[in-house]
């Protein structure tokens, strides 16, 4: 480098404060997930990854739930419910337009609602919609929706990501190229890398302060910790690295947030397959393993033991623990009496995230210490998807259910994991149709202590949010009462 160059580097560098300075801070955000979403409509997948990226960003229902897990109004800007809970009057958002100039009014609500009960409907929730009888529309911006019955969770349900509003000329295509009416447009997606948003620039409330976001996909534990410590990404709100918290934790670059999730980790089993439509054997397995000791070693002591399918931030939760505790006696003992005897082989399909990994290692062993040979099988998630839960070909598998306040899917006439029982379903029927806030929570303790007596499956502990984002960001979520990512809040301090 010569003399003149030399200075000129020297000056360039010095001049690199005050250009950052005048640049202000910035107004896009790259934040990391661990999963691609296998499409963009979470109208038509039940992965969860689906609704981390699109869910309040790109896609609106007509209610949402908010970061205290409230029920507020969204694309319906208030509502009103008969005195017998079957008639709902929905006053819509006026001069909202989908992001392709659509107009969103009552004919947006009765095709969206139409489309997700319909017979070949793949709503993965479609159960959701079955209560709804019929969507008048006695004007363009009203929507009189009548249940064939009270269903005290239907304004709730309204707010997942399966019941968001689609246009009828656009939603065949949102696998690939979602088109919603919230504050972000889908920009690209560079499959295996990331999905890129922008600021609607006609968003019909107040305009996001991030012109862009890039949604990273990055699964790997190291590679995720890399990525925050180089700056390429700003946030990680579902940080897959319990392990390196204290790293971050030591850093004044970074805020780290620890906070709650509705996620329940469970050792799933196939309640229609031998020997596990034997209570006393699911029993025996919930008995052979430690809890505790597994978020120990899985997740760094960062999680919660549960007894049932319920998170303790949930209304009425019951704690539920200590039903069975670690006792491998007592787990050999149950699959004597139901005929089990030493030798036994099962498969655990294990899904990628590491919660998974990790656990279905630890869940084996402990399966040894009682006589039981647990095979894992590890699987990408369009294989858990297809052979798990839409074709219930399995023994058992490791997931976590993200879904909040999801004990309706114990009482589904089916689901993958086959658990039936008429005990359950006549609480559950009692609950969706209880009016008053006293009964129903009376019910959601029934019905936990019912799952939990009847163990359809080894329920582990409450999955914790692990938050580690730029100490300069402002507004992302402490806690998930929702599976997504909603940025429409997040800014840049000064």
């Amino acid at each position: 480098m010569t003399r003149s160059s030399t200075l000129l580097a020297a000056t360039f560098l010095a001049a690199l404060p005050i250009l950052s300075a005048q640049a202000g801070a910035p107004d896009t955000l790259s934040v990391g997930i661990p999963l691609e979403p296998p499409g963009l409509d979470p109208t038509a997948g039940a992965a969860s990854a689906i609704r981390e990226v699109t869910l309040a960003n790109i896609y609106q229902g007509l209610t949402r739930i908010d970061a205290a897990g409230t029920v507020i109004p969204d694309l319906a800007k208030s509502w009103t419910v008969s005195p017998d809970g079957l008639t709902y009057n929905f006053a819509l958002q006026s001069g909202v337009t989908f992001h392709d100039g659509t107009v969103f009014d009552c004919s947006i609500v009765k095709f969206s609602y139409g489309r997700a009960a319909a017979p070949d409907s793949i709503n993965a929730q479609k159960e959701l919609f079955e209560p709804i009888a019929k969507v008048d529309c006695p004007s363009p911006l009203a929507a009189v929706i009548t249940l064939k019955r009270p269903t005290s969770t239907f304004l709730y349900g309204m707010a997942w990501g399966d019941a968001v509003m689609v246009a009828p000329n656009s939603a065949g295509g949102n696998k690939a190229h979602p088109i919603g009416t919230g504050p972000f447009t889908f920009s690209r997606w560079v499959p295996g890398d990331r999905i890129e948003l922008v600021r609607n620039p006609h968003y019909w409330g107040p305009a996001p302060k991030l012109s862009g976001v890039t949604f990273r996909v990055i699964a790997d534990p190291a590679a995720a910790t890399a990525a925050l410590l180089s700056g390429a990404l700003d946030a990680y709100p579902d940080f897959p690295a319990p392990e390196t918290v204290d790293k971050f934790r030591h850093d004044s670059r970074f805020t780290v947030d620890i906070g709650t999730t509705e996620g329940k980790v469970i050792l799933a089993l196939n309640n229609a397959r031998k020997p596990f439509n034997d209570v006393r054997v699911r029993r025996a397995l919930a008995y052979a393993i430690d809890r505790k000791a597994l978020i120990d070693a899985t997740y760094s002591g960062l999680g919660t033991p549960i007894g049932s399918h319920y998170t303790p931030q949930d209304p009425s939760y019951i704690d539920l623990s200590k039903t069975y505790p670690y006792d491998p006696a007592k787990a050999k003992q149950l699959l004597s009496e139901a005929g089990v005897g030493p030798g036994l082989t099962m498969t655990i399909i294990l899904p990628p995230p590491s919660y998974a990994q990790r656990g279905g290692e630890l869940i084996a062993a402990y399966l040894q210490q009682v006589g039981i040979n647990a095979k894992l099988e590890s699987v990408e998630w369009p294989k858990w998807l297809s052979q798990v839960f839409t074709q219930s070909a399995f023994d058992a598998t490791v997931i976590e259910h993200d879904e909040a306040h999801d004990l309706d899917i114990y009482a589904r006439p089916k689901y993958y994991f086959n658990y039936d029982s008429p005990a359950y379903k006549a609480f559950y029927a009692q609950y969706i149709a209880a009016t008053d806030a006293a009964t129903q929570a009376d019910l959601l303790q029934k019905m936990q202590r019912q799952l939990a007596t009847d163990e359809p499956n080894v329920f582990l502990f409450a999955f914790p949010k692990i938050g580690i984002w730029n100490a300069h960001l402002r507004g992302l979520w402490s806690n998930a009462p929702m599976p997504m990512n909603d940025v429409t809040g997040v800014s840049w301090a000064p």
